[in-house]
């Protein structure tokens, strides 16, 4: 449809139809794919100002730190002295980088989800062809994405040094069984603070609200986990403190002897992570159904 307008005298003629979109249609699945790519470069800081990068940047980097100077160390050290120094296994690795993990997974949830919220994005994303639960699940899977790399990426880097420098895993089984113990504890912690993170941020849409919210979790639930413990509670009362919780399942996996809950059963630790995962999800799948959206 056209229409005359009158410039200076001079009549023009100015397109102002609307023309079908024509190119590929990629459905649910390729909405999702487009949802959590957009979805990780805005919790990177990605297409943003040069502010927005420097905490998620900054925050990955620590993560990595202990694993590149350990590489540093095999790499630079003789294997015969290796011997007098007592590096940290696979499993210990989590001790040292858990505030880097605390502080990173208290950023990247409210910034994935609360912002879709507050500046009515959720709504244009269920209008089509998205409906509530596979925007969910798109979100979900961008998060864990990002929390991986702190989670997943630097014992995975250790792993794959110490084998290049001939420091261990010795065999094809050995490295196979290793790197399945890595991949599982990783991916555990990911899952662990993914539903966590996810399931506190579907109740506001104020980022300095979840994050803060995130941090108290992690914090108070260490100090007051300590507190019955230390009056003779049982040890399976730090099943609570999701960061204590997600270090002895790193040792668990790796098959090594925590100080942490020792004696407390297996199937106790795995259900508390069931708990703080699943419960997690189904929060934010609750919240997110009953939240109204205006399309």
């Amino acid at each position: 449809m056209s229409a005359p307008e009158v410039f200076g005298g001079e009549a023009r003629i100015i397109d102002r139809g609307y023309r079908k979109y024509d190119g590929p249609r990629t459905g649910v699945r390729g909405a999702q794919r487009a949802v959590v790519v957009h979805s990780v470069q805005r919790a990177l800081g990605m297409r943003r100002t040069i502010w927005a990068k420097v905490l998620p940047i900054a925050t990955i980097g620590f993560a990595y730190v202990p694993a590149i100077v350990f590489v540093g160390i095999v790499a630079l050290v003789p294997a015969e002295q290796l011997t007098e120094l007592v590096l940290p296994s696979y499993g210990d690795y989590y001790g040292f980088v858990i505030s880097a993990i605390m502080v990173f997974v208290a950023l990247v949830a409210p910034e994935v989800l609360c912002t879709d919220r507050r500046t009515g994005m959720l709504g244009v994303y269920l209008a089509a062809p998205l409906d509530r639960d596979t925007y969910l699940l798109a979100k979900a899977a961008s998060i864990a994405f990002v929390v991986s790399l702190v989670c997943l990426g630097p014992p995975l880097l250790m792993l794959v040094a110490n084998v290049l420098q001939s420091q261990g895993p010795d065999g094809i089984a050995d490295i196979a069984g290793t790197t399945w113990r890595v991949l599982a504890a990783g991916l555990a912690i990911t899952a662990l603070y993914t539903g966590i993170t996810v399931g506190i941020t579907s109740l506001t849409d104020r980022k300095a609200i979840a994050a803060a919210t995130i941090i108290l979790l992690f914090l108070v639930s260490i100090s007051t986990t300590g507190i019955i413990e230390g009056v003779g509670g049982p040890d399976a009362v730090y099943c609570f403190a999701p960061t204590l919780l997600s270090l002895e399942l790193a040792q668990r996996v790796h098959g090594e002897w925590s100080p942490i809950m020792d004696g407390v059963p297996g199937v106790t630790v795995w259900a508390a992570w069931a708990l703080w995962t699943f419960g997690g999800f189904a929060l934010a799948r609750n919240r997110l159904q009953h939240l109204p959206v205006t399309r």
